[in-house]
């Protein structure tokens, strides 16, 4: 998984758990894409304290992932959702329509939407 994708989950899963001034840092960074300079700045801190404190809130993340295992799970339940609406899809196309398929569908697309 791309690196920065990685990070956002794991701030989806667990930024809650960061202090307030963690997740200001951190969100600035891998959500909004500022550079270390511009959140120093905006902070009042040094650039090498702006890039410790992203080092940090990374290992804080990852361990709750090492222990919980949630963005984990969630890719899992993620991909066999969408293979199960594929599989509800390529039957229905070849039997055509039936209701069963149908509110297979639409509860796999509920649970994607929710994902």
């Amino acid at each position: 998984m791309e690196k920065i994708v990685e990070q956002a989950y794991l701030y989806d899963f667990y930024g809650e758990l960061l202090t307030h001034h963690q997740r200001k840092v951190y969100e600035d960074f891998v959500l909004n894409d500022f550079s270390l300079s511009e959140i120093a700045e905006k902070q009042g801190i040094s650039r090498q304290g702006v890039h410790d404190l992203i080092k940090r809130c990374n290992k804080i993340l990852e361990e709750y992932e090492d222990k919980l295992k949630l963005v984990e799970k969630f890719i899992i339940t993620k991909e066999r959702v969408c293979k199960i609406l594929q599989i509800a899809e390529e039957f229905q196309q070849q039997n055509g329509k039936l209701e069963q398929i149908k509110e297979i569908e639409n509860l796999s697309t509920e649970i994607l939407k929710e994902l």
